[in-house]
């Protein structure tokens, strides 16, 4: 798994520029997502949804700590996880790298093998680290030229770059690529076996998971234990910290800026405007930002080096015949999309779609797949690849069918949520096909026609030529809420043209007889 990576790097979804052989490999060997998204496009709370196989409204783990906003900071006691049944099942797990899936349970709470790697950033000044370089005899880290703009109040802006003055042997990348492979290696010697491979884990990373439910049976005997191994690499999130080979790497000159730096945010919710102040976009000049796209480039290469790294260890261990592999990513990244950085309250396509790629050995290769599917899903995956016959509940779906070449019934949409970063700021997201609605109770909502507008620079909430197909999406969307009893639907029912059993006033005490009539649901169709 990696951290805020957009698709569009890859040269396995199109990119003709980024050097990315093994994630290429990885997709012509297996399936291919196009349509895959993030249940919410922050870290702490995506990560959680691939380790419950919840949305976050359920298991209620809702914001990253560093700027909490007065939400639960660890999932609870009780909840759920594929982690929590694999280790029932008797497969050993191991997670390096990323955990940021709570603050008071660790990674080893739920079973995780590996170093408690903490916080959203690299960690190099982690005792094992540390270690690993002294190790090695590697140098310290040390940075130089940073790149970041001015806030509205005249301070240095968040550090977006920094030229890392490290071989590639010290990066942190390749410090996870080698204790992953350490684990793999020392597993197999311990007759640990039977296993999956892969990114996408507790956190969503590099993953290696086990296969069948009869090798839990026989791990009781002492015989080939199964395992899944995540490595969760905490680039290409920003500040892209890189050696000067890879902060070279790309030419700035080969990229061509997101058509969406030409955003006037007009019709937009002003927190975008807000969000583009914070991160200092037009503090830089233009050329600055093709430079950090450049950066960021670079930053994907090498995480794609390192897990062709783990990749050929796998299979020199002789794993890669039955061993299932999963890459994605939390979420998206802007790098000046939109006027952007990071991430935040914008349902964009850029922040919400992600990469997807699956091999399952003995499944259909070079495989391309347009279903609407979502993190959450991975929880399920997981488990149907263990042969496990327990499965998590509503929000996960296993894609195996899709993997195998089969064309299963697939919901036409996809349900995302937010529930804030730097303060609350709740939203509701439906995607169909052609068109996005996004509902934001605090300001203005947001349509986009993704045919005709597919940067999503023209809001059409309001235009009249979408009048019906508005109507439409906010009543699926109001229908999808109420039955996933995501109470977010009780800000619809009073705000929007939608139909209703109940009494929306929440005050049949108060006099008789309070209930509306009910109102027989319109016929609806997938957009």
């Amino acid at each position: 798994m990696t951290d805020q990576h957009r698709v569009d790097t890859l040269g396995a979804y199109g990119n003709p520029h980024v050097r990315t052989p093994h994630l290429d490999r990885l997709a012509a060997e297996g399936t291919r997502f196009d349509s895959f998204y993030t249940p919410t496009a922050i870290c702490t709370p995506a990560r959680a949804s691939l380790l419950t196989g919840a949305a976050p409204f359920r298991h209620k783990l809702l914001a990253n700590y560093e700027r909490n906003v007065g939400y639960l900071e660890d999932l609870a006691d009780d909840q759920f996880t594929f982690a929590g049944q694999l280790g029932a099942e008797g497969y050993r797990l191991g997670l390096m790298g990323k955990w940021h899936g709570g603050v008071r349970r660790t990674a080893a709470d739920y079973g995780f093998e590996g170093p408690d790697l903490a916080g959203w950033h690299n960690p190099v000044d982690h005792p094992d680290y540390l270690a690993y370089l002294e190790e090695h005899g590697l140098p310290p880290y040390r940075i130089s030229d940073p790149v970041r703009g001015t806030t509205p109040n005249g301070s240095p802006g968040n550090l977006l770059a920094a030229r890392l003055h490290q071989p590639v042997e010290a990066t942190f990348e390749h410090y996870l690529a080698t204790r992953t492979i350490e684990m793999m290696r020392r597993w197999a010697r311990e007759g640990v076996g039977g296993a999956a491979a892969g990114p996408g884990a507790a956190d969503g990373a590099g993953t290696h998971a086990g296969t069948r439910a009869e090798e839990a049976e026989e791990a009781e005997e002492g015989e080939d234990r199964p395992f899944f191994l995540a490595t969760h690499f905490f680039g290409p999130h920003l500040p892209y910290i890189l050696p000067d080979a890879y902060y070279d790497m790309y030419d700035p000159a080969l990229v061509e800026l997101p058509a969406s730096v030409s955003e006037t945010f007009a019709a937009k919710p002003p927190v975008q405007s807000n969000y583009s102040k914070l991160w200092a976009f037009d503090t830089m000049p233009l050329e600055e930002s093709r430079k950090l796209i450049a950066v960021y480039w670079g930053y994907v290469t090498l995480i794609d080096q390192q897990i062709g790294r783990i990749l050929d260890a796998m299979r020199e261990l002789g794993l890669e015949e039955h061993t299932a592999v999963f890459f994605t990513a939390d979420h998206g990244e802007f790098t000046g999309a939109h006027r952007l950085h990071d991430k935040g309250p914008a349902m964009y396509e850029d922040i919400y779609r992600i990469p997807g790629l699956l091999k399952v050995p003995g499944a259909p290769r070079g495989q391309v797949r347009d279903e609407f599917v979502s993190l959450t899903d991975c929880a399920a995956t997981i488990l149907d690849l263990a042969g496990s016959d327990t499965k998590p509940a509503l929000d996960s779906r296993s894609l195996l069918p899709l993997a195998a070449g089969e064309r299963p019934a697939w919901e036409e949409h996809h349900l995302a949520e937010f529930h804030g970063h730097h303060f609350p700021y709740p939203q509701r997201m439906l995607r169909t096909r052609r068109y996005k609605l996004v509902v934001n109770p605090e300001s203005r909502n947001e349509l986009y026609d993704l045919r005709t507008d597919p940067d999503e620079l023209h809001n059409r909430y309001d235009h009249p030529e979408l009048r019906d197909v508005r109507a439409e999406l906010t009543r699926k969307l109001y229908d999808l809420l109420r039955e996933r009893g995501d109470n977010f639907f009780h800000w619809m029912t009073p705000m929007y043209d939608v139909e209703t059993d109940y009494d929306t006033t929440l005050s049949a005490f108060e006099s008789e007889p309070a209930a509306a009539p009910a109102r027989e649901p319109a016929a609806r169709e997938h957009s």
